[in-house]
């Protein structure tokens, strides 16, 4: 009998270690003047996605943006304006990978882009509903979608927070809502 547990063991652990391995996705924390927002990164289903949003965050280049476009009950935007309203210089734009099987569910993180499908580059956005209009049906122009590329695991109540803060009557908020940083943790 306890030879069986012993034969147990190692498997076991080479079954733990490999789920953490799989476990090991980058996140992303997000500090605003509003609160800490954590997001697990995708990089297994958004590859080109994770690592594009990753080095952004490793240049700075989130610091001292906002989240300039807020909708109460369809998403929170940011990442690529300063507290001005000026756009702060890109990469060039990446592929669109929105044919990864993630959706634009409540809580998830997507990239946003222009009418042209593959214009995403520095801008984001949190849904904070259900956005199934935004997912991907088909490879066409009007079907590509937008890429979901992870999801708020802390700070959802921030992201509502922030989902809720008075505009100007269009889709920009009042107050300016700072993104102070954007750290990667591997």
């Amino acid at each position: 009998m306890l030879s069986k547990r012993f034969i147990h063991l190692p498997a076991l652990a080479l079954l733990m270690l490999g789920s953490l391995n799989a476990m090991a996705q980058p996140l992303a924390e997000i500090k605003t003047n509003q609160g800490l927002i954590v997001v697990d990164l995708n990089s297994e289903k958004a590859p080109n996605t994770v690592a594009n949003f990753v080095r952004y965050a490793k240049e700075g280049h989130y610091a001292g943006t906002i989240f300039h476009r807020v909708i109460a009950g369809f998403m929170i935007q940011g990442g690529g304006m300063d507290a001005n309203l000026e756009l702060k210089p890109t990469h060039p734009p990446i592929k669109n990978e929105a044919d990864n099987g993630l959706t634009n569910m409540t809580g998830t993180i997507a990239m946003a882009r222009t009418g042209d499908p593959h214009s995403a580059s520095d801008q984001f956005f949190i849904n904070v509903a259900n956005n199934t209009s935004l997912n991907f049906s088909e490879r066409s122009d009007t079907g590509w979608g937008y890429t979901v590329f992870g999801r708020v695991i802390h700070g959802m109540d921030v992201v509502q927070r922030i989902a809720l803060m008075p505009t100007d009557g269009g889709d920009i908020p009042f107050q300016n809502i700072v993104i102070e940083s954007v750290t990667i943790k591997e």
